[in-house]
C-alpha cells in the first residue's frame, strides 16, 4: 500500500470505512470529506451492558471509526496514536448514534482531532480527542 493516496476521500470511505471490524459491528459511514467523517451505528441488545445501556466499547468503536475515516481522508495513510473518550450520557437499545471527527490541528506527521458521539435529539453521548500519525 502506498503511503500517499490518490483518492483520499474514496480510500477513507471505501477501504477504511469498510474495515472488517466496522463491517462486523454494523458501523456505517454516513458522510466523509477531506478532514471530516460521520459514522453511525444502531444499538442492538448485544451491545448493551449490565444496566441495559450501550456498552462503552460500542460507543468507543463508532467514535474510533469516525476518527479513522476522517484522519485517512487527508491524503496520507494515518494510524491512531491515542484516543481519549469521556462518556457523558447513555445510549439505549434501538437508538441510532452518530460519531463525528474534525481536525483541530494537522501537521505533516501528526494530527489532532475533536471527536463527538451524539444520539437522538442531538443528545451528546461522548466527547473525546484523537491523535493520528501520518505515514
Amino acid at each position: 500500500m502506498a503511503d500517499l493516496i490518490n483518492d483520499p476521500v474514496g480510500y477513507a470511505r471505501d477501504v477504511v470505512g469498510k474495515d472488517p471490524m466496522a463491517q462486523f459491528l454494523g458501523i456505517e459511514v454516513e458522510e466523509v470529506s477531506n478532514g471530516y467523517a460521520r459514522c453511525s451505528i444502531t444499538i442492538k441488545p448485544e451491545y448493551l451492558n449490565a444496566v441495559e445501556r450501550a456498552h462503552g466499547a460500542i460507543i468507543y468503536a463508532v467514535m474510533d471509526q469516525a476518527f479513522a475515516v476522517a484522519s485517512n481522508s487527508t491524503g496520507n495513510v494515518a494510524v491512531s496514536l491515542s484516543v481519549t473518550v469521556n462518556y457523558i450520557s447513555a445510549a439505549l437499545d434501538g437508538e441510532k448514534i452518530f460519531a463525528e471527527a474534525v481536525p483541530v490541528s494537522a501537521g505533516k506527521k501528526v494530527s489532532f482531532w475533536k471527536l463527538e458521539v451524539r444520539g437522538s435529539e442531538d443528545k451528546i453521548i461522548a466527547s473525546g480527542e484523537g491523535v493520528a500519525y501520518h505515514k
